[in-house]
């Protein structure tokens, strides 16, 4: 009887492990190119629940307070996708290098995606200038 009860728990135990979500981004890297000064500073990231359990996204993170990141909030069925939302301060001149990291139920977690670009300089002439 007890060989059989051990069967049992190291079956069910199996079958747990092998459930699990999946998540697979469309693109691990969004260059936001040249972006103007003040300019819409949103990207987005398409990912995937590529297991065969809901995929929860528990937070995302980013590398400084410029970078703001805005998860699903709802989970993920498998074999659907969903949306994770960047935003970047683009009244901050220079190179954009920022990594977002996101944490989930899904195998590998936490996983971690990035953002590039560049935020040109304030055109500083008057309008009679231009």
């Amino acid at each position: 009887m007890k060989n059989l009860i051990a069967f049992a728990v190291l079956l069910f135990v199996g079958i747990a492990v092998q459930a699990q979500a999946k998540i697979e981004f469309k693109e691990e890297t969004v260059d936001y190119g040249e972006v103007e000064y003040g300019g819409d500073g949103v990207r987005t990231f398409e990912l995937t629940n590529t297991g065969n359990e809901p995929l929860v996204i528990e937070k995302a993170t980013a590398t400084c307070g410029c970078t703001v990141p805005e998860k699903p909030e709802e989970p993920i069925a498998p074999g659907e996708t969903g949306i994770l939302k960047v935003k970047y301060n683009t009244k901050k001149v220079g190179y954009i290098r920022k990594t977002i990291t996101v944490y989930s139920n899904a195998e590998g977690s936490p996983h971690a995606v990035k953002i590039k670009g560049k935020v040109l300089a304030q055109d500083t002439k008057s309008v009679l200038e231009k």
